[in-house]
């Protein structure tokens, strides 16, 4: 059986869903599970609209209608007058006004009412996929995510309880995958005790691989608005080159450094069970974009990935004491509670320094926390650079108008700490 993955920009509209609709039509009606993204910027109006609730402002219904207004034009256009069958679609609009008119509960943590709140994005833009494809002729049954992965209570970063996962997938989609295509949510699961949790920004393809392992399934396929994975991004080099194959290695280490063409997580389940990932274009399905699987071959050429809004800080102990085991437990400890991910670090004998994503809302209670026993300076609004297979041209040409602050090497891998002095960019 097959994974198919489809993001927030393939659905953002109702061409879109229809131009996915007839990818989907082309297939093997049997044994092929649909993962889909929330529509659009969804999320990202999901994420203002939960700010504002959590703070009880008064433009709270208003963000939420502008939400609720693009989703009804997306059924319109394909539903023409006859709408009966999108009518789950208006019980999720029901659901969620009903919860917006409640005043946030004191004693739930904020990162649960997210989670509760943002699943919404993925169970709307499903629930109008899956109307459309009933109503298009095809049999099509939609399936809620969080019924089948279980993960522990950790809001918006679940980690997956794999033996329990797996179990309730087998169990649900064995029979129902031979005689229909199952349309389901990415990035979405539960605890338990049934409360919604997400399994981190962007996760939807790391939910496609975990349905694929669990079914051992012959291949997963990503659909994106790129031609394949490419050795830069197209925002960055206006000359890019698609890469055919990768490696399962060469596409987690991607991933990893920041590569926004594969969630980080979404490696390692299929690696496990040697199914391959396929990253093709949702606007040319008829090419053949890339493959990820057990080659032997590495990149044959250097790849480019660029980290935006970065803050460099530096940790040097109060007491002049060395950076060894007992303060870098300290320091990780702190970020670890805070939820800061280190995108490169570096020390010296009493200094230790990390770039992070600039995210005030951690890093404020974070620095406070370790300004205890460390004098703390930083820099802001730089860039981290990751070339993977590098050379010294390569390195030349990502230096042009920009002053280097960090340099970090390994055999196959450099990674850049920069400030542009050039407004325009590259």
């Amino acid at each position: 059986m097959q994974v198919f993955k489809f993001g927030g920009a393939s659905v953002r509209d109702a061409h879109g869903v229809r131009t996915v609709a007839g990818i989907i039509q082309q297939q093997n009606p049997n044994q092929l599970l649909v993962v889909v993204s929330a529509m659009g910027e969804t999320t990202n109006a999901l994420e203002q609209l939960i700010g504002a609730y959590l703070r009880r402002q008064d433009n709270t219904y208003d963000l939420w209608q502008r939400i609720r207004t693009q989703h009804e034009q997306v059924i319109q256009e394909l539903a023409g007058e006859d709408q009966t069958a999108f009518g789950q679609v208006y019980d999720l609009f029901a659901e969620v006004e009903s919860l917006l008119q409640r005043e946030p509960d004191p004693y739930t943590k904020p990162d649960q009412i997210y989670d509760q709140l943002v699943s919404y994005g993925e169970l709307l833009s499903t629930r109008i996929v899956n109307a459309y494809l009933n109503q298009s002729g095809l049999d099509s049954y939609w399936v809620d995510a969080r019924r089948l992965i279980r993960t522990d209570a950790s809001y918006r970063e679940g980690k997956v309880d794999w033996k329990q996962t797996c179990e309730y997938i087998t169990d649900s989609l064995a029979e129902l995958l031979s005689t229909s295509v199952v349309i389901t949510q990415g990035f979405i699961g539960s605890t338990g005790e049934g409360n919604t949790t997400t399994l981190g920004r962007d996760g939807s393809d790391y939910t496609a691989a975990i349905f694929a392992h669990c079914l051992e399934a012959s291949g997963v396929t990503i659909w994106k608005d790129v031609p394949g994975v490419l050795n830069a991004d197209p925002k960055w080099f206006d000359e890019t080159v698609k890469i055919d194959q990768l490696t399962y290695q060469d596409a987690i280490e991607l991933a990893y450094y920041g590569a926004t063409v594969i969630h980080p997580k979404t490696i390692k389940p299929l690696q496990n069970k040697n199914i391959p990932l396929y990253v093709r274009s949702f606007l040319h399905p008829q090419n053949a974009g890339t493959v990820i699987g057990n080659f032997e071959q590495r990149l044959p050429i250097p790849s480019f990935i660029f980290k935006m809004n970065q803050t460099l800080i530096s940790f040097h102990p109060k007491d002049f004491s060395f950076i060894a085991e007992e303060n870098l437990s300290k320091i990780f400890g702190q970020f670890a509670e805070f939820g800061v991910k280190i995108n490169l670090m570096q020390n010296t004998a009493i200094s230790f320094s990390v770039a992070v994503d600039n995210r005030p809302d951690r890093l404020a209670g974070l620095l406070s926390r370790l300004q205890e026993e460390f004098r703390i300076t930083y820099n802001e609004g730089l860039e981290l650079i990751t070339i993977r297979h590098y050379d010294d041209k390569t390195i030349e040409r990502v230096l042009v108008n920009k002053k280097l602050l960090v340099e970090q090497k390994s055999r196959y891998t450099v990674q850049l700490v920069v400030k542009d002095l050039n407004t325009h960019g590259l």
